[in-house]
């Protein structure tokens, strides 16, 4: 395994903090020899203009690949998406051994394990949340940051201290965060909100453009 581009503080890929997790990735791994089958790290630049949180890897997906958003159906559409503003340099991620390279942009989860059928538990959620804070702690002022989805959400908030109250999710809302950083909030870009139309194409665009003009306002 490569070594981890991140400190212990963001990430560590030897984390065996939620039992739940790691036995459930245990048997994953018997099933998939050949899939990732551990903590996923954020991939992107260390110090970005935007950041983007997902809920946890999928079962065939980032767990199956180990990097984010890579293998599912999420991912084709948040890279293309990403390609098309400007945020990678290419439309698909298929290994985390392509070319793919990420612009100004990175991507981690709020849970860094694969939890079973994709519901990590609340104490799960606030395990891992150590991490998130550690790694929003590290943002520059003027950076966005992008929740992908309810439990992104709420991670960010609580990685950040804020009340949860006061920042209830919805789709496109924004909200200025203490550190000079902004929260942006989308649905998740999974297969069963975009079949269903709660995300269509021009929705999740919009969202992208939003993120532009913030980036852009926040150089002046």
């Amino acid at each position: 395994m490569p070594k981890a581009q991140f400190s212990p503080d963001i990430f560590n890929p030897d984390c065996h903090l939620c039992p739940r997790l790691s036995q459930f990735l245990d048997t994953v791994k018997a099933e998939h020899p050949q899939y990732h089958c551990r903590p996923v790290e954020p991939f992107g630049i260390k110090h970005p203009g935007l950041l983007i949180v997902g809920l946890a890897p999928g079962k065939h997906g980032a767990n199956a690949t180990g990097r984010p958003f890579t293998g599912d159906h999420a991912g084709v559409i948040l890279y293309e998406t990403l390609h098309k503003f400007g945020f990678s340099n290419q439309p698909e991620s298929t290994a985390r051994d392509d070319s793919l390279k990420l612009k100004n942009c990175r991507i981690t989860n709020a849970v860094k394990c694969l939890p079973p059928e994709n519901k990590p538990t609340g104490g799960e959620i606030k395990t891992c949340n150590p991490y998130l804070a550690a790694e929003l702690a590290g943002l520059k002022k003027g950076a966005v940051i992008l929740a992908l989805g309810g439990i992104a959400h709420k991670a960010v908030i609580s990685a950040l201290g804020l009340k949860q109250a006061e920042h209830p999710f919805g789709h496109g809302l924004r909200y200025p965060l203490p550190g000079g950083q902004q929260l942006l909030t989308s649905y998740h870009c999974s297969r069963y909100n975009t079949q269903t139309r709660r995300l269509t194409t021009p929705m999740f665009e919009q969202i992208f453009r939003d993120i532009q003009r913030m980036l852009d306002k926040g150089k002046h």
